[in-house]
């Protein structure tokens, strides 16, 4: 996408911290920290460095957004606030184009936020929290500071000296996890969540926006948190919501209050996905994903029926081989998988990219443990396997957790009861189960074939085929050709989960 960098006027605060504490009435102190204090060995240069090298090896592991409306809405908060804030950096928001909800914060200035968090917010004023919480950890320095504590607890105290010296900053990042999405300098501490949301929310005020925005976003993934399990994820991996929500509450009391809008645009910016489902694992194309409140829809264009020729396709690791119709081409990110005709994947208004036709291959590992998911299934209708006579063991419970995450993202699609169908897949076990539903994006019937398989480690190898309209029975006689052609190297799979 497009992004908009922005360089305030003023100076990063450096030095002493300073900490103003805010009374109040009920709720937690609340303590606004301003420039970063505390044990770094980076400088500000190398905290920008790093923070571009980050950058380039993240966009290789995730799909952006690539509408140029989101980017200039984005581009339009970021300058507003990054001027309030009074710090000398080039902030630069770019959104990443997955229903997980997540936020990755880069030394320097580069903010990565996934379009599932994006869909939290009701307002311009929340995105513009969700933007200035990030800013705040960049201005505190927490990505470096984590990175020299994680560090130091591994080299000891002898690898204090000589940072300055060529090449040692990088050498300090890639000991203690690289420059990827797993990077220790992305995970903060409890302590720096909350400095964040504090100065974050001074921010918020000083751009004119209404500080309370922020404690709104947190209230809505407080109630979210038991129906989407991204946000599940979410939570627990920072402090507790309801928290958060009572010392900004407190917070807002000696803040000046704003607005709910000042750029503008807010209502056309359709993030209204949420989170994905677990079908939409390759980035190229995902499958169809919203829920029933988006109401546009798109255009389909003739997509050629499936040739009656078939190619074969290995994957480069040699786990996965697959024969495909000879005019569906193949895609790979990762682990993933999808094999799409032209025209099988069309753009949402918001620029994300709906497959409507074709097939994802991808591995999964349950988000519920077997207890949660032997509960859920015997509540929730759309299980296949409700029914407590049937057996069941890992591959079940996996593809019913499946099935769920798919339905709890793609709220037109349902599967009945009892609808998982025993296969043999690759020549073991496995089932298929049926969903369908009327989708909100394309206004046509869709159908998605789920075809599950049995992994060593007790996750799953699936496949999804995806049809819409009258394409459904010639699409789904190609993917069952499929299915039955996939052949999983167990061993070569082995081989690269252990490297």
């Amino acid at each position: 996408m497009t992004s908009t960098v922005w360089t305030a006027a003023g100076a990063l605060l450096a030095g002493v911290a300073a900490f103003v504490p805010v009374g109040g009435a009920a709720g937690a102190q609340v303590a606004i920290k301003r420039g970063p204090a505390g044990f770094n060995l980076f400088t500000v240069q190398q905290d920008a460095d790093i923070g571009r090298q980050a950058a380039t090896e993240i966009e290789r592991q995730v799909a952006l957004v690539t509408s140029a409306r989101t980017a200039q809405f984005l581009g339009s908060i970021t300058a507003v606030v990054a001027q309030a804030s009074g710090a000398r950096i080039a902030f630069e928001v770019k959104a990443i184009n997955s229903g997980d909800v997540n936020l990755y914060v880069l030394p320097g200035g580069q903010i990565y936020v996934t379009r599932g968090l994006l869909s939290q917010a009701r307002s311009e004023a929340e995105v513009a929290a969700v933007l200035a919480h990030a800013m705040a950890h960049v201005v505190l320095r927490h990505g470096t500071a984590r990175a020299s504590k994680a560090y130091l607890s591994k080299a000891g105290l002898g690898a204090l000296g000589g940072l300055g010296k060529s090449g040692a900053a990088e050498r300090i990042v890639n000991t203690v996890g690289g420059f990827g999405v797993n990077a220790a300098f992305l995970a903060f501490a409890r302590s720096d969540e909350y400095e964040a949301d504090a100065l974050g929310a001074e921010f918020l005020s000083s751009a004119g926006y209404d500080p309370v925005a922020m404690a709104k976003v947190f209230a809505t993934l407080r109630r979210e948190k038991a129906r989407l399990p991204a946000i599940e994820r979410f939570h627990a991996a920072h402090p507790p919501a309801a928290d958060r929500e009572s010392r900004i509450l407190n917070l807002s009391n000696v803040l000046r209050h704003g607005r709910a809008e000042i750029v503008g645009g807010f209502s056309r910016m359709r993030w209204r996905g949420g989170p994905t489902s677990a079908v939409a694992a390759a980035p190229v194309v995902k499958t169809s994903s919203g829920t029933v409140e988006i109401r546009s829809t798109v255009s389909i264009p003739d997509i050629p029926a499936p040739s009656p020729e078939f190619t074969r396709f290995t994957d480069p690791d040699a786990v996965v081989t697959i024969d495909h119709p000879s005019n569906w081409g193949p895609y790979q990110a990762g682990a993933a998988m999808s094999f799409v005709p032209a025209g099988g994947v069309v753009e949402r208004e918001d620029g994300a990219p709906s497959l409507v036709q074709g097939l994802i291959v991808n591995q999964y590992e349950p988000f519920e443990d077997d207890v949660e998911r032997w509960n859920n299934s015997l509540t929730r209708h759309y299980a296949p396997f409700e029914d407590r006579s049937r057996p069941r063991g890992a591959l079940e419970d996996a593809t019913d957790d499946l099935v769920r995450q798919i339905i709890s993202a793609n709220a037109w699609l349902t599967a009945p009861a009892r609808s998982a169908r025993p296969e043999v897949v690759d020549g073991l076990r496995g089932y298929s189960v049926r969903l369908s539903g009327r989708s909100p994006i394309t206004g046509k019937t869709e159908r998605v074939t789920l075809y599950t398989r049995a992994l060593p480690d007790d996750h799953i190898i699936y496949m999804a085929c995806v049809a819409a309209g009258r394409a459904v029975s010639s699409v789904e006689r190609a993917c069952s050709r499929m299915v039955q052609s996939l052949r999983i190297n167990d061993s070569s799979l082995h081989r690269q989960q252990r490297h």
